[in-house]
């Protein structure tokens, strides 16, 4: 569960928010539905709860169980499209980066770890942008300043969409 970070630092940055009724904060991770056996996992699972409390972020957070199933995974991403959302990879390294080309795929705006295999997938300020997921201070800026040029002109989310649709089309 690599989100505790991006919750605290969408909990604890002002412009997200002040936000609040526009950017949401939605985690793909864990199943809440079960206990973990896994006391790692548990521990990860209850600093998650924690936090939710902690920052006050029911009703602009929503968690949803980790999905096996590819056509809820690509229908979750059609719905934050739709709504004109951001997908937001912040793990330290990832080998691939599947769940960074389907959310391209599916038209979502990308931001992902610059490490590993969505370093590759992606070219930064063109199909998505790349974090470091060290600095996750400069990530929130980031997802800030693209939200706010979004909301100042549209088309700009439609061109970070559509430069990730190409960029998949291409590779």
């Amino acid at each position: 569960m690599e989100n505790i970070e991006s919750v605290k630092l969408y909990a604890l940055n002002n412009v997200l928010s002040k936000w609040s009724e526009l950017v949401n904060l939605v985690v793909v991770a864990g199943d809440r539905r079960k206990e973990s056996k896994d006391l790692e996992e548990k521990a990860e699972m209850n600093k998650m709860y924690g936090l939710i409390e902690t920052y006050k972020l029911n009703g602009q957070f929503r968690w949803i169980s980790s999905q096996m199933n590819r056509v809820r995974n690509g229908e979750l991403y059609h719905v934050i499209c739709d709504t004109k959302g951001a997908f937001v990879q912040p793990a330290v390294d990832e080998a691939f980066g599947l769940t960074v080309v389907e959310a391209m795929t599916c038209g979502l705006p990308t931001f992902a770890t610059c490490n590993g295999g969505p370093a590759e997938i992606i070219v930064h300020g063109k199909s998505g942008y790349h974090i470091d997921p060290y600095h996750g201070d400069r990530a929130a800026d980031l997802l800030v300043e693209f939200f706010e040029k979004s909301i100042a002109d549209p088309s700009h989310w439609d061109k970070i969409s559509h430069g990730g649709l190409q960029r998949i089309e291409e590779k």
